[in-house]
C-alpha cells in the first residue's frame, strides 16, 4: 500500500476559530442552546492554544497538531485517530479512554496525564484511489510512534499499547496496570518506579531499559526482551528477604497485636524487618503499635485503620497501600516508598509520651508520589526532602508541618495557613 501526503491539504484553523468551536462544544456539554460538537477532523492546528479545554468526545481525526498546547485539556472518549501530535504539551491533561490509534506522540509532554484505558496502538488512515486501490493517508513522511514521549507520572492503567514504538520515551512512576505491552519497542526508555503490575509485556523489547524500583508482580513477560536492562530493585513475584512460607508472619503480627492489647501479659513483640509481608493480603484494623519493620515489604496490602503508633518503618515499600484511618501517629518512614498509597483521613501526627514528650511522625526523605494525605492529620509532620509530587492534601491538617527541600510539583490542596 503505498502513502498518500496530506500535510498541505490539511486546512489551517486560526486561534479565533478554535476558540468559538470550543466555546460551542462547551454550550453542548452544559446543555446549552447553540452548542455543537467540536470537530477538527483533517484540521492544521500547529502551535494552537487549547489547554484547559473542554474537549470530551471532540473528533481530531487526521489532525495535525505539533505543538500544540492541550495542557490540563479534558479529551475524555476523544477520536485522535492518526493525528501527528509531535511535541505537543499535554500535561496532566485528561485522555481516559481516548482513541490514540496510530497518534504520532514523538517528543510530546503527557507527564501526569490520565489515559486510563486509552487505545495507543498501531493504526493507519487509507483512502480509496481509482488507479492505486486504497492508499494510506500520513502527515510527511513520519511514522506513528511514540518515541522520546515524556508520560512520567502519568495513568496508563489497562491502556491498549500493543506494537507502540517509544524508543527512549519516559514512563518513569507512571502508573501501567494491567497496560498491554505485546510486542512493543522500549528499548532504552525509562520506567524507573512505573507500576506495571499485571501488565503483558510479552514479547516486548526492553533492551538497555531502566527498570529500577519498577512493579512486575503479575506481569506476563514471556520472551520480552531485558539485555542490558537495569533491573535493581524491582518487585516481581518473587518474595523479597524474608517470606511469610519461612516464618509465621501471620501468627507473629497476631501475637504482636495480642501484646499490645493487653500490654505486655500475653502474646510477643516481633521484629519483621526485611519481610516480605504482601501475601497476607490484608491487616485491616490491626493494632500493631511500636511494631519494628524497617525495610518491609507492605506493597499493595489493605491497612485500612491498622494501629502503627511509634512504629518503625523505615525504608519500607508502601506502595500502593490502603492506609484509609490508620493511625500512625510518630511514626518513622524515613526513606519509606509510599507512592500510590492512600491516607485519607490518616493520623500522622505527634505521638504524646507523657505530660512534656512529644514524638512527632517523620516522614523525610519519603517517596510519595500520588499519594492521598486528604483529611488527614499531618501536625508538625517531619517532610524534609520529601517526594510529594502530585500529592492531594485536601482538607489535610498540615500546621507546623516542615517541608525544608520537599518536592511539591502539581501538588494539590496544601494550605499551610491551616
Amino acid at each position: 500500500m503505498s502513502d498518500i501526503d496530506i500535510s498541505a491539504s490539511l486546512r489551517k484553523v486560526l486561534q479565533s476559530e478554535v476558540d468559538e468551536i470550543c466555546r460551542r462544544h462547551d454550550r453542548l456539554w452544559r446543555g446549552a442552546p447553540n452548542g455543537a460538537r467540536a470537530n477538527f477532523a483533517y484540521t492544521d492546528l500547529t502551535g494552537l492554544v487549547l489547554a484547559g479545554r473542554n474537549l470530551s468526545d471532540a473528533d481530531f481525526t487526521g489532525a495535525r497538531m505539533c505543538g500544540v498546547d492541550l495542557s490540563r485539556a479534558t479529551l475524555d472518549h476523544a477520536i485522535l485517530f492518526g493525528v501527528d501530535l509531535q511535541e505537543a504539551r499535554l500535561v496532566s491533561a485528561s485522555l481516559r479512554r481516548a482513541d490514540l490509534r496510530g497518534a504520532c506522540l514523538r517528543g510530546a509532554d503527557l507527564s501526569g496525564a490520565d489515559l486510563f484505558e486509552s487505545d495507543l496502538r498501531e493504526g493507519s488512515i487509507a483512502a480509496h484511489d481509482r488507479i492505486a486501490g486504497y492508499r494510506k493517508i500520513v502527515h510527511g513522511v513520519r511514522a506513528t510512534e511514540a518515541t522520546g514521549v515524556n508520560m512520567s507520572g502519568a495513568n496508563l492503567q489497562r491502556s491498549k499499547m500493543s506494537g507502540v514504538v517509544a524508543l527512549q520515551a519516559d514512563f518513569s512512576d507512571a502508573v501501567m496496570k494491567d497496560v498491554k505491552l505485546v510486542r512493543a519497542n522500549l528499548k532504552q526508555a525509562n520506567l524507573a518506579g512505573a507500576d506495571l503490575a499485571g501488565a503483558d509485556l510479552s514479547g516486548a523489547d526492553l533492551q538497555g531499559a531502566n527498570l529500577r524500583d519498577a512493579v512486575l508482580v503479575g506481569a506476563h513477560t514471556q520472551n520480552w526482551n531485558i539485555g542490558n536492562a537495569d533491573m535493581t530493585g524491582v518487585l516481581t513475584d518473587k518474595p523479597v528477604g524474608k517470606s511469610v512460607s519461612e516464618l509465621p508472619y501471620g501468627e507473629m503480627l497476631s501475637a504482636h497485636a495480642l501484646w499490645c492489647e493487653t500490654g505486655g501479659a500475653q502474646g510477643w513483640p516481633s521484629s519483621f524487618d526485611g519481610a516480605d509481608l504482601r501475601s497476607l493480603k490484608s491487616i485491616k484494623g490491626l493494632n500493631l503499635t511500636a511494631l519494628s519493620a524497617r525495610g518491609a515489604v507492605f506493597y499493595g496490602l489493605d491497612m485500612s485503620g491498622v494501629q502503627l503508633q511509634g512504629a518503625r518503618l523505615d525504608g519500607a515499600d508502601l506502595r500502593c497501600c490502603n492506609l484509609v484511618g490508620a493511625d500512625l501517629r510518630g511514626v518513622r518512614l524515613t526513606g519509606a516508598r509510599l507512592s500510590l498509597a492512600d491516607l485519607r483521613s490518616a493520623q500522622l501526627g505527634p505521638l504524646y509520651l507523657g505530660a512534656e514528650r512529644m514524638l512527632p511522625a517523620n516522614l523525610s526523605q519519603t517517596i510519595a508520589k500520588k499519594a492521598d494525605f486528604s483529611s488527614a492529620d499531618l501536625r508538625r509532620c517531619d517532610l524534609r526532602e520529601a517526594d510529594l509530587d502530585r500529592c492531594n492534601f485536601t482538607n489535610a491538617i498540615v500546621r507546623d508541618i516542615d517541608l525544608t527541600g520537599a518536592i511539591l510539583t502539581g501538588i494539590q490542596g496544601l494550605r499551610l495557613l491551616d
